[in-house]
């Protein structure tokens, strides 16, 4: 243990802390922009600089550790004076109308500039300029940029993509697309990484939400809205609402209010999938002389973009099975439109996403099967949705619970599990097991697929096959296991992929808190809602098993492959290219 004094207080903390975390056990908040724990500690932006008695020159507390004996004063004259020069010379090249900005109320450097009374700008201006590809779903602006480099860190390190890089030197450099590319000719996953751990609004999703009041503007159209899984763990944290009380039925009693017609949960076709994908699993189990294995899910787009840059050769081994997003767009206009006995064309269809990978795979030309369009017309994240609902003035804490519409706002509990590293597979396991022995296993057998781990495996016994599985979510950990399988070193059956690490409880679309990762935390909520779910196997949901019995026949039937499947393969990486400037 090493003991010092700041700012008066004295302080006992390991050998080895941060100047920084050693000051937050006395409560003392060190203000800071470019840091985020074990992800960027380089001290770049010089907000927390600290006075160290004895030493001449300001030194970041971010990433110096403690001494001791060491008198640390964390907010004295000199502190401040160089900390507000720091401040002015980051927004001299800093768009601030924050007004107009997505992460107004929700910026690190708008609070930190308002803490130290920063009200004019001190020095000139000097903003950069650079043209951004019209419609993908990441937009950057440059503007808006204070080089912390937290993008590019989060892009090396943990999704091993190197998206992002510094170019230019001096007082011209700038973070932009590596290698002097534009983004749509990069690699990028779209997973979103870089936007949740931006601290202003350089990086956001492509807005849509003018598109949403359009159509619900329009007398002509039906707006069907689908919830992801991860939505119901986290849209009410922006609001500050407790995740007993922000449930589901809460907020789509909110969208019933914004105006849609239809209000739908996406864990209907998360099931759907678990039928689809886990008896496109057993079939290639039988014909095992003839697969390859690992089969891959193929929930995930970001994980799709992933494969197909970086490991086109594994395409033949992701399942064939749409993403429930996908299923439910196709569904939507054809099994659902026959129900309500109306044109397939009339029919709006959102989705609500916790990802921005999820706007490039509704754009994807080859996903219109139901030919009525494109299946899911627009893809809304968490954080777009929030602001639907700011835009209506939406009193959240003053509405009912209602419940979702019918037939297709039924899930189970293992649809819930979508949301968290692993999910899929302990699913797809449940009903697997069911389809092979005709029983159902303990819900929970295959819990050894849980958890925040970034490569999970685990061995099951399955009709007298030994099931070798595997989880990884994060690119980085998806790399590493691929890699493990290519060398000999890991052998698998099935293999579950999320990009975003921790799944889609952490996903690029989710709401932001500065310095915080939130997917574990928000995928406990999603284990808690299956624990306490009335059905909790896929095959045992009645909604589905009536579209089987009315519409589809039966998994893998010929209408499931026309509507319910595709081929990875015909999947352009810029769907987009129409509305990129020359």
């Amino acid at each position: 243990m090493v003991n010092l004094i700041i700012d008066n207080h004295p302080v006992q903390v390991p050998e080895g802390t941060t100047i920084l975390d050693a000051a937050k056990t006395c409560y003392i908040d060190i203000p800071n922009l470019c840091y985020f724990k074990d992800l960027n500690e380089i001290g770049a932006c010089r907000v927390c600089s600290i006075e160290i008695e004895g030493k001449e020159r300001l030194v970041p507390a971010c990433n110096n550790v403690v001494e001791e004996g060491m008198k640390v004063t964390t907010n004295s004259a000199k502190v401040r004076e160089a900390r507000r020069s720091n401040v002015e010379l980051i927004l001299s090249q800093h768009d601030t109308n924050c007004a107009i900005c997505v992460r107004s109320g929700n910026c690190s450097l708008q609070s930190i500039a308002n803490d130290l009374g920063i009200i004019k700008d001190t020095y000139e201006k000097r903003l950069p300029h650079a043209q951004w590809s019209d419609g993908f779903p990441l937009v950057r602006n440059y503007e808006k940029c204070i080089k912390c480099m937290r993008c590019i860190q989060v892009c090396d390190k943990v999704q091993d993509l190197h998206v992002w890089d510094i170019t230019s030197t001096g007082s011209r450099t700038h973070v932009d697309v590596s290698r002097n590319r534009r983004i749509e000719e990069s690699d990028c996953a779209i997973c979103g990484q870089c936007i949740t751990h931006c601290p202003t609004g350089a990086l956001r999703e492509r807005d849509d939400t003018d598109k949403v009041f359009a159509a619900l503007a329009d007398p002509e159209m039906i707006t069907v809205v689908q919830i992801a899984p991860a939505i119901r763990a986290a849209w009410g944290e922006h609001f500050g609402l407790s995740r007993e009380f922000a449930t589901v039925k809460r907020l789509a009693s909110a969208l019933r209010r914004i105006g849609f017609d239809y209000i739908f949960d996406t864990n209907f076709t998360a099931d759907l999938t678990i039928m689809e994908e886990g008896s496109e699993f057993l079939e290639r189990l039988k014909n095992k002389e003839n697969e390859t294995f690992p089969m891959f899910t193929s929930c995930c787009p970001g994980w799709i973009r992933f494969v197909k840059s970086q490991y086109p050769e594994l395409l033949p081994q992701i399942s064939t099975a749409k993403s429930p997003q996908q299923m439910f767009g196709a569904v939507t206009k054809s099994y659902y439109a026959q129900l309500l006995n109306v044109d397939p064309h009339k029919i709006f269809s959102v989705s609500i996403m916790p990802c921005i990978a999820k706007k490039y795979e509704a754009g994807v030309s080859v996903m219109n099967s139901a030919g009525a369009g494109q299946d899911v017309d627009l893809v809304l994240t968490t954080r777009e949705v929030e602001r639907l609902i700011k835009a209506e003035r939406i009193d959240i804490r003053h509405l009912p619970e209602e419940e979702l519409d019918m037939p297709l706002g039924v899930g189970t509990g293992a649809a819930v599990i979508f949301g968290a590293t692993g999910g899929v597979m302990e699913a797809a396991l449940r009903s697997a097991y069911f389809l092979v022995t005709g029983e159902n296993p303990d819900p929970d057998h295959f819990k050894d697929v849980r958890g925040r781990e970034g490569w999970k495996e685990s061995t099951f016994h399955l009709a007298g096959t030994d099931l070798k599985v595997a989880v990884a979510s994060g690119l980085g950990n998806t790399r590493k296991l691929i890699e493990a399988i290519r060398s000999g070193k890991a052998d698998y059956h099935f293999v579950e992929i999320m990009a975003c690490p921790g799944g889609c409880a952490g996903g690029g679309g989710q709401p932001i808190f500065e310095g915080e990762e939130l997917a574990e935390e928000r995928s406990e909520v999603l284990y808690g809602l299956d624990k306490i779910a009335d059905l909790r196997f896929s095959h045992e949901n009645p909604s589905v098993l009536k579209c089987y019995q009315d519409y589809f026949g039966s998994p893998l039937s010929h209408k499931s492959h026309e509507l319910l499947h595709t081929h990875h393969a015909d999947w352009e990486l810029n769907p987009l290219k129409g509305h990129i400037p020359e």
